[in-house]
């Protein structure tokens, strides 16, 4: 389960999955990732042979071992770890995606929900789940000038000059208050970050003044009943603890919340379509029996496309973990997240 958290002075702590299952109740067992019916995309994900890649300072280094590895990592006055999930043949520049986890959801739960790194360690890219470890509940702090947001652009300078990472092809990718911290990183690290793919959160800031057009490719159900599609929190929100991990707080909404706004997810999607000089008329289409596609007329190099799921819950399309369906509402097999940005990632290098 995944949601928002306000922005505070209480500490955050690690939580293990275990721990989460047990103290909240709400999470399933893990269980093996379920085949997809379908992988659509509504761009071109066919990235030129002649669009050369941009060696990072760490291709210099020993090549790091294909698989999965646990490492800590402290920058901008906080401390924290990532999970580091690494494919064959790394040993020349290759991509990168940060998965950045929910509300409450530690980063080793984030990594088996989302399903991101065993794709990655398949496709040919690294993945990077990271989180800061303080007392508290999992969360980020996403707003202008914040240390969380100073620590991720470290981490990303920390990976690539410890791998040989292609500088042209970093993303980042996150769900419910990680999809709102990864819409805060394309307005802040647009500079680095080639294009990102928010996963029920997808955020419109009046802060956000990006260098460039960043390619966006979001995913949100309709009937999302802590993110709600129509702007603001939904009635699950009220069920989520505390920051501190104290009890829910029903009686007023939930815990007090940074996010989301109360804009609507499709007038988000306007928003960053005006942003990169697109169109801001949109054209959606039916794309299976459950999903819709709004896509813009936009530059190439400023692609915005939302997957709305048509009555889906605050879920991760085809994500790897079963979801409370009572709290988180449904998930889709209809559509594959982790292939349709993977292949709108492969699509959108930083321009030369």
């Amino acid at each position: 389960m995944t949601a928002m958290s306000r922005v505070s002075n209480s500490p955050r702590a690690t939580g293990s999955p275990s721990g989460v299952r047990r103290g909240l109740g709400i999470v399933a067992a893990a269980a093996a990732a379920v085949a997809v019916t379908t992988t659509l995309t509504g761009h071109n994900a066919v990235a030129r042979a002649d669009d050369p890649a941009a060696p990072s300072a760490g291709c210099g280094a020993t090549a790091t071992a294909a698989g999965s590895s646990t490492h800590q990592f402290a920058a901008a006055g906080e401390t924290g770890h990532y999970l580091l999930d690494v494919p064959p043949g790394a040993d020349r520049p290759t991509p990168v995606v940060f998965d950045l986890h929910g509300y409450l959801e530690p980063a080793e739960l984030e990594r088996s929900s989302s399903g991101l790194g065993d794709f990655g360690s398949k496709h040919g890219f690294v993945t990077v789940t990271p989180q800061i470890d303080e007392p508290g509940l999992p969360r980020w702090d996403f707003t202008p000038g914040s240390a969380d947001v100073d620590y991720l652009s470290d981490l990303i300078g920390n990976v690539a000059s410890t791998l040989c990472v292609d500088q042209r092809r970093v993303y980042v990718a996150g769900l419910s208050m990680g999809a709102f911290t990864t819409s805060a990183l394309a307005c802040r690290l647009s500079d680095r970050i080639a294009a990102v793919a928010p996963v029920a959160g997808l955020q419109d800031f009046d802060w956000c003044h990006p260098t460039r057009p960043v390619p966006v490719v979001a995913f949100h159900g309709t009937g999302d009943p802590i993110v709600s599609y129509t702007g603001g929190p939904g009635p699950n929100a009220a069920y989520l603890p505390a920051p501190d991990g104290s009890t829910a707080r029903a009686e007023n909404g939930g815990p007090a919340v940074n996010g989301p706004g109360p804009q609507s997810v499709p007038d988000d999607a306007v928003a960053w379509a005006r942003r990169n000089g697109c169109g801001t008329t949109p054209a959606r289409q039916h794309v299976t029996p459950d999903v819709d596609l709004t896509t813009f007329d936009c530059p190439a190099d400023g692609t915005v496309e939302l997957y709305s799921v048509l009555g889906g819950g605050h879920t991760w399309p085809s994500g790897s973990l079963p979801s409370p369906e009572a709290l988180t509402g449904s998930t889709t097999h209809s559509i594959d997240a982790n292939q349709i940005m993977w292949d709108f990632f492969q699509a959108h290098p930083m321009p030369r």
